[in-house]
């Protein structure tokens, strides 16, 4: 197939944190200059993560406007580089996370891309908001297409819907990777707070490991059947249920905290983890979480974080998906109304992620 780069790069712009309000100009932007080991991709679906919202209303620090969000991008090879990998050609369906680039060695030794977890290099790019090593932005997928190093471009297996890949692209392997990290599967209880986007995945992806027993955990009882509709064994309404800390103490063997409140009994978390038990925050609270020293003290309990998924958690994961017929529930909202979409997402209306459609 040939290649045709008789396209324009317009999207979604932000150009003040006024954007996170339903502010987006859809307009012409620049890409990142063109490199031989670069993919281009004409945008099919590209999902709603939170990260987008943080980013674009400066929450997490002051965006670097003109600014183009969304970094779980599925769409359609139309220009693949002469130096690419991957086996990527014109053609292929394929899908884009939240990272366009690391050092991948080009600095001397790394770490982590040494090992496979690219997503922990100092030399993270981002797929948005974010500087490539040749100097040009790094814009994301509200957009018509999306230009990214052959590296970070991952082929979409057979039997996965487009639309269901793109939020597994961020909000999936988020939660995937600290589960097959720290050892999710037959013979363990994994606890999931907050079942919302993060947690909806990781309930899936917890069942589909094998673990034995998942149990979604949050404060309100409102989201009791949909946890139990998505897989879950039980579930904990801590606002709601007297004494949930003791008759959950020391139950689960990893709980994945997907919650971006500090106002949440973080200390209670805690205590619901067995001997050597972890607790992974995923979720990202603008603000300082409590915690006391001494819920992790006795049994020798961890607190860990995990930061998105590396090329080959992706691979792994899309795998899995595949081949357990894992099906998120999304929403799908044309690419047009990206403005009302953030407004509904802020309000905390989907079930549980919107993904737009070109």
């Amino acid at each position: 197939m040939a290649e045709n780069t008789n396209y324009e790069f317009k999207g979604w712009v932000g150009e003040d944190p006024s954007a996170a309000e339903g502010n987006m100009k859809w307009k012409t932007f620049e890409p990142k200059p063109w490199e031989e080991t670069d993919v281009d991709i004409k945008i099919t679906h590209s999902g709603i993560c939170g990260s987008d919202l943080h980013t674009i209303s400066s929450g997490w620090g002051p965006a670097d406007y003109p600014c183009v969000v969304g970094h779980e991008i599925v769409g359609v090879a139309v220009r693949v580089g002469s130096q690419a990998e991957g086996g990527i050609k014109v053609g292929d369906v394929v899908g884009v996370g939240a990272q366009n680039d690391s050092c991948l060695g080009r600095d001397g030794p790394c770490d982590a891309c040494d090992n496979n977890s690219e997503q922990y290099c100092s030399g993270n790019v981002g797929t948005y908001n974010s500087k490539h090593r040749n100097g040009g932005k790094s814009m994301g997928g509200y957009a018509l297409y999306h230009r990214c190093p052959s590296h970070f471009v991952i082929k979409i297996p057979d039997g996965l819907a487009p639309e269901a890949a793109a939020p597994m692209l961020c909000g999936g392997v988020t939660v995937y990777s600290p589960l097959k990290h720290f050892g999710c599967g037959p013979g363990k209880k994994v606890g999931v707070v907050g079942v919302g986007g993060l947690g909806h995945f990781a309930v899936l992806f917890a069942k589909a490991l094998g673990a034995d027993e998942v149990v979604g955990i949050s404060r309100k009882a409102d989201k009791k059947d949909d946890a139990l509709a998505l897989g879950c064994d039980d579930y904990i309404a801590t606002s709601e249920d007297d004494g949930w800390e003791t008759k959950n103490k020391s139950r689960f063997d990893l709980i994945i905290s997907t919650v971006s409140s500090p106002k949440v009994p973080f200390t209670g978390y805690i205590g619901m983890l067995k001997m050597d038990g972890t607790m992974v925050q995923v979720g990202a609270p603008e603000e300082a979480l409590p915690l006391h020293a001494f819920s992790l003290i006795p049994g020798r309990r961890r607190l860990a974080g995990s930061m998105i998924g590396s090329p080959s958690d992706i691979r792994a994961m899309f795998q899995l998906a595949a081949d357990k017929n894992v099906k998120p529930w999304i929403e799908q909202r044309p690419m047009s109304e990206a403005n009302q979409a953030i407004i509904d997402f802020s309000a905390g209306k989907p079930r549980f992620r919107y993904v737009l459609v070109n």
